[in-house]
């Protein structure tokens, strides 16, 4: 197996959405908002390749929408997903898998592009996975999450004839996390779900190295959210996420898991520990240093 981080770009979100009922006073200190209270993200993709498959977790938000939804959210570097897999030397035509934690616009929108009046997937030869719960939570969505789930990320995934959906078992949950699914993949990877932020949001899970590394999507965008209040505005339900990072934390300090942060700008992995103000990060590094 193989791993490579894919980031798609960089992006701003406002500061007291990322963090909450936070004070500005406390999270600024680890995540600073620039003058107009905006919080510098990434958009990190991962790339697996393994058993002669390329698989992509999450794509970013693409380039198809309008001037006026990007002045909303500040895209801003040279980063893109199709610049940063042409450097490792993979075309969008290599691709045979794509998965999508959740298909929020900044998670799923890099898979479709515009070719005239037409929606047409950027990978023509993959096979796209959600999950059924998801899936539904996303083409009806409430009044909530409507501003994040796009028509036109979504339905044309459906459209193409190559989306799956990984089986959600609800008689799974454990601890307040779902334990976790076999992905129908590869071997090597199975899902863990988490519904606080989003309803059945997928976590990638395999072992690398010896080690078990988990995909973290939103459940923890960034380093600076692994203390326990540390909960973003966007989530649907907190308390469920509150429950699901106390739970998981946990198991991933316990176990020295190695987490993948798809939102942190400048850290692309971390892993946890036990302290006497409860977990906290323990060391951050980069992908490419596993198992030095």
């Amino acid at each position: 197996m193989k791993l490579y981080s894919i980031n798609t770009g960089f992006f701003k979100l406002d500061g007291g959405a990322m963090f909450g009922v936070v004070p500005k006073s406390i999270w600024n200190k680890l995540l600073p908002a620039d003058e107009n209270n905006l919080c510098s993200l990434a958009m990190r993709s991962l790339l697996i390749e393994d058993e002669g498959k390329l698989i992509l977790i999450d794509t970013g938000m693409g380039d198809k929408q309008d001037a006026k939804f990007f002045s909303y959210y500040y895209p801003f570097g040279d980063d893109s997903l199709i610049g940063n897999l042409e450097k490792y030397g993979f075309k969008a035509e290599d691709i045979t898998d794509v998965v999508f934690t959740h298909l929020h616009f900044d998670h799923c929108g890099g898979a479709i592009k515009r070719e005239g009046e037409q929606l047409v997937s950027v990978f023509p030869n993959a096979t796209f996975w959600s999950n059924e719960e998801h899936w539904q939570w996303a083409i009806h969505p409430n009044v909530r999450e409507k501003a994040s789930f796009f028509k036109e990320n979504i339905l044309p995934l459906e459209t193409s004839g190559r989306l799956k959906q990984v089986p959600f078992h609800t008689s799974a949950i454990t601890n307040g996390l779902l334990a976790t699914t076999p992905s129908k993949i590869i071997q090597n990877l199975s899902f863990r779900f988490a519904n606080g932020h989003t309803k059945a949001m997928m976590l990638p899970q395999f072992e690398y190295n010896g080690r078990t590394v988990v995909f973290m999507a939103d459940l923890l965008p960034t380093a600076a959210h692994v203390p326990m209040p540390y909960v973003m505005g966007y989530d649907v339900n907190p308390l469920i996420t509150f429950e699901e990072k106390t739970s998981f934390w946990k198991e991933a300090a316990d176990h020295n898991y190695i987490l993948i942060l798809e939102h942190d700008a400048i850290n692309e992995c971390c892993t946890l520990h036990e302290t006497d103000k409860g977990i906290r990060v323990k060391e951050v590094f980069n992908l490419d240093e596993i198992g030095k």
